[in-house]
């Protein structure tokens, strides 16, 4: 009973289904988990234990009234502070959104509280998701950086505190931190989970992904919020993908994985590429090279414009009235933004279909694309988050990523293999993660 923080999150909506414990006695054991490492790890922005400890009573309630229970019944989940909660504070890593109460939950925390979840509270983020970071601290060295913007997300997971967290990605916000803190992370294709209720930084590059301890919570995870939202104009209407189960299917054939260094390959620090090396002889016969133009390094160019531009219009009221209560960072990517011209803005958004449409190739032959998601490991110090080159591109196209825990730096210190599949195609991604971390164990 002590040790259920570190059950999965599919392991323990099992027991808590079973009667093997309560969802009170899992919570319990997360609180236990979250005093004793935050201290040192400092991962959440708002945490009310007996706020936790009364809908975990409630979950238990509902369950011995035998009513029927969703797929993350009394199963706790950490929610990035950019996602509004009803029931929470959501101040957006910025003074200027102090004591800010939203009227009512994200799209996303509503799937959460359907499927049965306890919502734990409120995981750390940069400023604004932003380059600015947070308090968070790398649970596995508080010298070090956990990544960002979802960095408390990440650490949560890490630390054994929750099964699962949300965060969100513009750039490499989701990929680069667990890669960083060693847990698996989650970015879904574009369109497929709803951004309604959630700080819009780039309506075109944002979107909402998720942590967690291993690759078949992150299906159900993404099974649980990819509900069809016909207030979120990124979504098609579809039924739900079952991801759980196609997850866990086993494929048809071995997977063949295309190995893609990108052009910042040259950027890996020396153990990284090592054990990538490492990694790719141990898959030799599943893996073939696929070498991008040198015009693909374009795609930073590309990318800032339309971050920055759309940063400067979703961001300009705390431009206008804080500036002088924003991060050095944060004033100098408006500024860009708001000198972005049109035609620039519109030319680069236009990249983003003939990319992505150039890549889709790749899935003719491949089943996914295997690449790194981090220079290294966690870099030294807390005045910075890292950088997301890695992560830049399928970002930019809106393609389904991974960050699989796979490698070790010299330091001891974990780095994330990242994978990249076709637009949409997410549950075959996972399915295809899954039999990548099988085969490497």
């Amino acid at each position: 009973m002590e040790k259920l923080n570190w059950l999965t999150a599919n392991q323990a909506a099992q027991g808590i289904r079973e009667g093997l414990f309560s969802s009170e006695d899992l919570v319990q054991s997360c609180i236990d988990q979250i005093r004793a490492r935050e201290p040192d790890v400092l991962a959440w922005a708002f945490f009310d234990a007996e706020h936790a400890l009364t809908q975990a009573r409630r979950a238990d309630e509902w369950r011995a009234a035998g009513n029927p229970l969703g797929l993350l019944h009394g199963v706790p989940v950490g929610i990035k502070d950019i996602i509004d909660t009803g029931d929470m504070p959501t101040e957006d890593g910025t003074p200027l959104h102090s004591g800010r109460n939203p009227w009512h939950d994200a799209k996303v925390v509503d799937l959460l509280r359907t499927a049965g979840a306890v919502i734990m509270g409120k995981t750390v983020t940069t400023e604004l998701a932003a380059l600015a970071p947070g308090k968070t601290r790398n649970p596995h060295n508080p010298e070090h950086t956990p990544g960002g913007s979802s960095s408390g997300s990440a650490a949560a997971v890490a630390a054994g505190m929750v099964p699962l967290a949300l965060g969100t990605q513009t750039n490499g916000s989701l990929i680069r931190p667990a890669a960083y803190c060693g847990v698996f992370g989650f970015k879904p294709s574009r369109g497929l989970i709803s951004r309604q209720g959630i700080l819009r930084q780039s309506d075109r590059l944002d979107q909402p992904g998720g942590f967690a301890r291993c690759i078949g919570d992150l299906a159900l995870l993404g099974e649980v919020l990819s509900a069809y939202d016909p207030d979120e104009p990124g979504m098609s209407p579809r039924s739900n993908v079952p991801m759980l189960r196609v997850c866990n299917e086993e494929s048809p054939m071995p997977p063949k994985l295309a190995l893609i260094k990108t052009p910042w390959w040259p950027q890996l620090e020396a153990d990284t590429q090592e054990g990538f090396g490492e990694l790719v002889e141990h898959l030799s016969k599943h893996v073939g090279e696929f070498v991008l133009p040198d015009s693909a390094a374009a795609v930073l160019d590309w990318h800032k414009i339309v971050m920055e531009a759309d940063m400067a219009a979703n961001y300009q009221t705390e431009f206008e009235r804080g500036a002088d209560k924003l991060s050095n960072s944060l004033r100098e990517q408006i500024e860009r933004g708001r000198n972005v011209k049109a035609v620039d803005y519109l030319q680069a958004l236009a990249r983003i279909p003939v990319v992505t449409e150039a890549l889709d190739e790749i899935f003719d032959r491949y089943d996914a694309i295997l690449t790194p998601a981090v220079a290294g490991a966690a870099p030294h110090g807390l005045e910075s988050t890292g950088n997301p080159m890695f992560c830049t591109l399928w970002t930019f196209c809106g393609m389904p990523t991974l960050s699989l825990p796979l490698l070790q730096a010299g330091t001891g210190l974990p780095v994330g293999v990242q994978l990249v599949g076709r637009v949409g195609d997410d549950a075959r991604l996972l399915r295809t993660a899954r039999w990548l971390v099988d085969v490497i164990k």
